[in-house]
């Protein structure tokens, strides 16, 4: 089995200065956002080459959150009325949880909250997609988020319910919309599509299962369940020959913070077995992602890529303890089925995790090295 992209990375890129400025001064002057958007998407996508990827985003940097290309080319989200959620901060001693947190203005404005029938206006990633396949110097990865990511942040009793009738209804709508353009993006040629779910965080934390029964009132594991159809769904949509599909699950990234914790070995059975992937992008950057005892139940045919190097803090892992983490997983999936890249995005948020730009490249430098020197 010949594995692509030994060294990947989920996506999302710190934005500098400049571009923060003029996306909140976008209303004043979009044009000229579109020019500095453009030319820092140049910049990220000749660094990746430099650093010696095979596979290239444009960092998410036409985008405020990893989720924004759904919410704001689609008709029915308040984005002035998110539901607030409480984060941990990552150490930097330790990365570790160090106490709860109000991460930032963004934590509380991840997706909007649903207000009106859904409706898409144009597609969601038709304004990055032209540019980057003109210009990128190699195949492309294009990012969406996962259609369960709505129901728990974007569902608010006594409002959306005046327009869909539960949570189920909610994410069997979102599911139609990514189904469109993921197979929009499978039939215009990306040729490695991921979708982002961070929700399913919520299985593996036994405080976050207790919160689906009490706040969402769905039953988690029957939430699950659907939550699985649903991203199938949508990943079926976009299958063809050449196109390689991933799923990236992380536990939370929003200014070096996280808000879920837990192993997954709870859910590692049934979310490897069934969902229709090519790759899985897992999180396991620190105790909080258990062991790597899980990785059994991931079937014949499918890789994983292990998320070892943090993009929440800056020190630099040590490539030693890299590998020797590689070799550890290989128990479980053999090595010709794994590869390495950082836990997740570096701004999943547009302000970006608490790192400078100097140390996120440094981060994916080492994604390179240490894969040229594991499967060299």
């Amino acid at each position: 089995m010949s594995l692509p992209y030994r060294a990947d990375h989920v996506g999302s890129f710190l934005r500098p200065a400049e571009l923060l400025d003029a996306r909140r001064a976008a209303a004043d002057n979009p044009e000229r956002l579109r020019l500095i958007e453009d030319r820092h998407i140049l910049r990220v996508l000749a660094k990746q080459k430099e650093l010696g990827f095979d596979i290239f985003t444009d960092g998410e940097l036409r985008r405020r959150t990893f989720m924004s290309d759904l919410t704001d080319a689609v008709a029915g989200f308040d984005l002035s009325g998110s539901m607030p959620r409480q984060w941990q901060a990552a150490s930097a001693a330790g990365n570790s949880a160090t106490g709860s947190s109000a991460a930032s203005a963004s934590a509380a404005a991840l997706g909007g909250v649903v207000t009106a029938k859904l409706r898409a206006l144009r597609p969601l990633t038709g304004h990055e997609v032209p540019f980057l396949k003109q210009h990128s110097p190699g195949p492309i990865k294009m990012t969406l988020p996962s259609a369960t990511q709505f129901p728990a942040i974007a569902f608010k009793p006594g409002v959306t319910d005046k327009v869909y009738k539960d949570h189920s209804a909610l994410l069997w709508d979102i599911v139609e919309i990514l189904k469109h353009e993921l197979a929009r993006l499978s039939a215009e040629g990306v040729s490695y599509i991921q979708i982002d779910a961070p929700r399913y965080s919520y299985y593996m934390d036994p405080k976050w299962r207790e919160w689906l029964r009490t706040e969402m009132k769905v039953e988690p594991e029957a939430f699950f369940d659907e939550s699985l159809k649903a991203d199938n769904a949508c990943l079926a949509a976009a299958r063809r020959p050449g196109v390689t599909l991933a799923i990236h699950l992380c536990r939370g990234n929003n200014r070096s913070h996280w808000y879920a914790s837990g192993g997954y070995d709870a859910v590692a059975e049934k979310l490897f077995g069934t969902l229709e992937v090519d790759r899985f992008l897992l999180e396991y950057d620190d105790q909080r992602s258990g062991t790597f005892e899980p990785l059994r139940f991931v079937p014949q045919g499918k890789s994983v890529v292990l998320g070892l190097i943090s993009s929440k803090v800056p020190q630099l892992e040590d490539p030693a303890a890299l590998a020797r983490r590689i070799d550890e997983a290989a128990r479980y999936v053999p090595l010709d089925r794994l590869a390495l890249s950082p836990q997740c995005g570096f701004a999943s948020m547009m302000e970006g995790n608490l790192i400078t730009e100097d140390q996120q490249w440094a981060k994916l430098q080492l994604v390179v090295d240490t894969a040229r020197s594991v499967w060299q």
